[in-house]
């Protein structure tokens, strides 16, 4: 059975292979997108590793 935790990393973890793809594949980002989608990652980043640590526990 699949806990809510392991839902949400889940979820992250697309989110964050999404964000990592849409940034390989895209030839022309301004420095604003890469901002943008850094900061994102970053969230995403902290989520995961606080998820991993609730799992944990």
């Amino acid at each position: 059975m699949i806990t809510k935790i392991e839902k949400a990393l889940e979820y992250y973890n697309f989110k964050s292979k999404e964000i990592l793809n849409y940034i390989n594949t895209n030839n022309n980002l301004s420095v604003d997108d890469i901002i943008e989608k850094g900061n994102e990652l970053s969230i995403l980043e902290y989520k995961i590793t606080a998820l991993e640590v609730a799992k944990e526990n």
